[in-house]
């Protein structure tokens, strides 16, 4: 991170980082690090706590913050052999701001932490433990915090309790939340609704009249403030939470359970649980977890494998379905830049050697082959055990790095296009055979090209064939790709080998500088389509954003340096300095924009006025058939081109959002732009492998309509209103 700040320096000005200390160098909470005893004893374990003072007002977050904030982190530094535990989190309170609530902290707070010191401890030797906190301080605004801190103890063969903080730590111990044996409970959902049930074991506790809440550590329910219980059957009480949005339906629910009074007269505010989820109402004392990666049964007419009749296809018929698929994806927006590039080489080589021209045109289906085998090498390999498929059409464009890689590749040849600089002349500057070596590579590369940048679409034919590719046996599968790199190479070759057809073309001249610019645009346009698909992939990470478009300017500035200066007009002194500058540039552009490992981000789901996109569950499907709705489901992604032209198409036209505001149409949106086992697990359950998939529950039917790849609004209409088998 100190390196990406120290080149987003040098992009945009020191002044931007006087601005930074100003807004965030305010400090409303002092940390230090505090013992509970004297000395660390080898092979013992001693409390040490962060202790942060609050300014009055301000306040700090627990491990789940509530609807909004940061949990504290502290991240250690300690010698060899000694060990740090996680941190023993207090209970804490509920604070409603304007209607957001938060679980958080303020006043002087220690948070516990057992440091373990190694047997082999040397006798005498001081030891300092370092640490670096970090959190976010709020009050009507919130500010990042963060404190470097350290504490030195000896290590000795015994430990005195420390005189200021031992009885301190241990009430800060005590107030620790931890599991009872006075209180049993249970948890069953109801939809979106998650019912807790708490039953008494001891005489102590009492049934009724509390105040109670839930405090949820991993974010699986949404924030709730303290609640009555309802008294229930039995002496047990009841209160109900409810499912996260952006989550799944919760298997098991891990926390606190917090009563306002304590749960009995003496006893603790809080308690630690960790009970499982059930559907339906608990029936008997012991309840299991619901099982995990389920399917619903879809209803009467669905064959054994769970998959609809009708969208299953023999060995011969998903290799022609692959082979018109893989053509078809030559008029697709995804390969169009390609398309036109390659058809500028045919130009230029229709005046050379007919086999030279052929020979071009087997290298690009060389590289199309080769890039289609590896691909599907890829998805083989990543099967499970079962044989499903693991991954799915287009699923690299999940990765953020490999789509800033992309659209690395796209912006340098739409600048090599527009005559910044020239791939070939400037980079090599050799020879003609040389030359005539790099034009064959770009061949190659023109095909290896053509097939990444064909993978987010999906075109009519090749969604089924996809589909049965996956899961067809390793050899049957590759040969559908094959058939699919096939279909996609066929008009070069066609091209290549036939003479007539390059004469048809126009002779070489002045207007095939003018043409080349302009097939720059189209490859401005992707590279833009790609940074879109990554701001939805970075959506809740804009500073690793701006990193990434700053890092295109500097590789921007980098092919400018060489089509500036690295020519063979300048003498060679200038051009070692302009190639050395340009790769330092280029260098200092992929480090600054490179998305960082591990991104975690929910992907940006598109707003429309009408209707009202509500996330795709199997659980949200099997509740709105229950209620009569007419549901409608997108499978969709960002990188997914045809969604985007789907969704512009169909949900543009007044006419289909008037008809799912009358017929009060349920739309649930299976977003794919990052993977998600239970989306591709329902795709492979429609024998399918790629989105676009679009699909329409109507009252009465036991299966969905399945919608074609691409969408019209009549295609929506029909469907909707029941006219469509």
């Amino acid at each position: 991170m100190k390196l990406r700040l120290a080149l987003l320096a040098f992009v945009v000005g020191l002044f931007l980082a006087g601005s930074a200390q100003a807004a965030f160098g305010e400090k409303h909470v002092a940390a230090s690090l505090v013992a509970e005893r004297t000395a660390l004893v080898p092979g013992q374990t001693t409390t040490v706590a962060l202790r942060l003072v609050h300014d009055e007002h301000w306040h700090t977050y627990w491990k789940n913050p509530g609807e909004a904030g940061l949990p504290t982190t502290i991240a250690w530094t300690l010698p060899p052999g000694f060990a740090a535990g996680p941190i023993q989190w207090p209970a804490p309170e509920i604070t409603d701001t304007g209607g957001v609530l938060t679980y958080g902290f303020g006043g002087d707070l220690l948070l516990l932490v057992d440091i373990t010191a190694p047997a082999e401890a040397t006798l005498g030797e001081p030891v300092t433990l370092q640490a670096r906190a970090d959190w976010l301080m709020c009050k009507e605004s919130c500010i990042p915090g963060d404190a470097r801190v350290s504490l030195t103890l000896p290590v000795a063969a015994t430990a005195a309790p420390e005189a200021q903080w031992a009885a301190r730590i241990a009430a800060a111990r005590a107030a620790v939340p931890q599991p009872t044996d006075k209180l049993s409970a249970q948890a069953y959902r109801t939809g979106r609704a998650v019912t807790i049930r708490v039953e008494p074991r001891d005489a102590a506790v009492r049934p009724g009249g509390l105040m109670v809440a839930f405090f949820d550590e991993n974010g699986a329910v949404e924030a709730q403030a303290l609640q009555p219980a309802q008294t229930a059957a039995g002496g047990a009480w009841e209160f109900s939470v409810r499912q996260a949005d952006a989550a799944g339906a919760p298997q098991e629910l891990a926390g606190l359970l917090v009563a306002e009074a304590g749960w009995w007269p003496g006893g603790p505010r809080a308690v630690a649980i960790r009970i499982p989820v059930t559907d339906g109402p608990p029936r008997g004392a012991a309840l299991q977890p619901a099982p995990t990666g389920s399917v619903p049964a879809s209803g009467a007419g669905t064959p054994s494998s769970g998959r609809p009749e009708g969208t299953t296809y023999g060995l011969g018929g998903v290799l022609v379905l692959a082979f018109l698929g893989g053509m078809i994806l030559n008029l697709m927006p995804c390969v169009f830049p390609v398309m036109g590039i390659k058809i500028l080489g045919f130009v230029q080589q229709a005046g050379e050697d007919r086999a030279k021209v052929r020979l071009h045109g087997l290298t690009f289906a060389a590289g199309v082959l080769a890039s289609f085998w590896v691909l599907a090498g890829i998805l083989i390999a990543l099967r499970p055990a079962d044989g499903a498929a693991a991954q799915g059409w287009g699923f690299q464009l999940q990765n953020p790095a490999f789509d800033f890689a992309l659209v690395i590749v796209m912006l340098v040849f739409g600048l090599s296009l527009s005559g910044v600089f020239e791939i070939g002349g400037s980079l090599i500057g050799a020879g003609a055979g040389l030359q005539a070596k790099s034009g064959y590579a770009g061949s190659f590369f023109s095909g290896v090209l053509a097939t990444v940048v064909a993978t987010p679409c999906s075109a009519p034919f090749l969604a089924p064939a996809l589909g049965a590719a996956m899961v067809l046996p390793p050899v049957a599968s590759l040969a559908a790709f094959t058939a699919i790199a096939a279909g996609l190479a066929l008009p070069y070759l066609v091209l290549s080998f036939a003479p007539a057809l390059i004469k048809l073309l126009p002779r070489p001249g002045a207007w095939m500088e003018t043409f080349k610019q302009f097939m720059a645009f189209p490859l401005y346009a992707t590279a833009a389509f790609l940074l879109w698909v990554l701001a939805g992939l970075l959506s809740d990470d804009h500073f690793a954003f701006l990193f990434l478009l700053l890092g295109l300017v500097l590789i921007a500035a980098a092919v400018w340096v060489l089509g500036r200066w690295a020519v063979l007009h300048r003498p060679a002194r200038t051009r070692w300095i302009a190639r050395l500058v340009a790769a330092c540039l280029f260098a200092a552009g992929a480090v600054l924009g490179w998305p960082k490992a591990g991104v975690d981000a929910q992907a940006e789901v598109a707003a429309l006025p009408q209707p009202d996109w509500q996330p795709w569950s199997t659980e949200a499907v099997e509740r709105l058939r229950a209620e009569g709705r007419v549901i409608y489901v997108d499978f969709t992604a960002r990188w997914c081109v045809t969604c985007q032209v789907n969704k512009g198409v169909v949900f543009g036209s007044d006419e289909v959002l008037r008809e799912f505001r009358d017929r009060k149409v349920a739309a649930l949106r299976a977003d794919w732009t990052r993977q998600d086992p239970k989306i591709t697990a329902e795709l492979q359950r429609f024998g399918r492998a790629a989105v676009p998939v679009n699909l329409v529950y109507l009252p009465g039917r036991a299966e969905p309509l399945v919608l074609p790849e691409v969408l019209t609004p009549a295609t929506v209409l029909e469907a909707v209103r029941g006219k469509k088998n």
